[in-house]
């Protein structure tokens, strides 16, 4: 089994910047949700987004998207300003994929042509393609399913597949929205199994947010809190919960990492 990093000091990673975001803002009505926030990943890195319900944390994975777009603010991949670039153009382009928190599949469709759905579209070479289903059919353990419809799978067997799913063009930035959500002990640590193995062995940069604080911070190199509306507190892990703004906002007095 692989195992699972606990606050990784990031000293090897590259200190080069993939994502940017620059003073972005957000409202929903007259309500708003995000206030100029502004932060970047390194190549390589696994960054975690934590905060109360409401903050705003799946919101930057649309913005970043561009499934909704930002009232104000920059957003640059590998520094070019994609700000206005259509989802289309965002995700080919700068290799980006993204896990919704809810579905990401065809429901009535069998673990394999959900495969053969995203691959026609993002793998053009029909051996390549069915060469790269393959590998991630047996690298996720999806073998004894892959004929059965998506709707009739497990939690963490639908959270396999969604991930499968997005790493079919190989990307190069990973976003994952709660992939800990509603599964059991045994389903979260083949996860966080499975996101280790991404960045390590294929240096894939992951943001991920989660409700499961622990299985969280467990594999990340950085994280921060967002609390109304802005970027409260960041760093390491370690540093994190320690941070008396933090603590107040999110984690509270007592919460450790088991």
């Amino acid at each position: 089994m692989a195992v699972i990093k606990k606050f990784r000091i990031k000293s090897f990673k590259e200190q080069e910047t993939l994502l940017q975001l620059d003073n972005i803002s957000m409202f929903y009505d007259k309500r708003r949700i995000l206030n100029d926030i502004s932060f970047k990943v390194n190549r390589s890195e696994v960054l975690g987004l934590l905060g109360p319900n409401g903050v705003g944390k799946s919101t930057i994975f649309k913005i970043i998207m561009n499934i909704e777009q930002q009232k104000s603010g920059k957003i640059y991949l590998n520094g070019v300003d994609c700000s206005n670039f259509p989802i289309h153009e965002r995700s080919s382009r700068f290799n980006l994929s993204y896990c919704p928190q809810y579905g990401g599949y065809l429901f009535d469709l069998s673990t394999l042509d959900n495969l053969k759905a995203v691959g026609e579209i993002r793998v053009k070479n029909q051996r390549a393609r069915s060469e790269r289903i393959e590998y991630l059919i047996s690298r996720f353990q999806l073998e004894e399913v892959r004929d059965i419809r998506a709707r009739l799978l497990s939690g963490g067997q639908k959270r396999r597949l969604t991930i499968a799913m997005a790493l079919l063009g190989e990307p190069e930035l990973l976003l994952l929205d709660e992939p800990f959500s509603f599964l059991d002990i045994k389903s979260i640590i083949n996860i966080q199994e499975i996101i280790v193995k991404l960045q390590t062995e294929n240096r894939i940069t992951c943001v991920i947010t989660d409700h499961q604080i622990s299985a969280l911070l467990k594999i990340c190199d950085e994280s921060f809190v967002l609390a109304e509306g802005k970027v409260i507190a960041k760093g390491t892990p370690s540093e994190l919960i320690k941070n008396p703004e933090a603590q107040s906002a999110y984690f509270g007095d007592s919460f450790k990492i088991n």
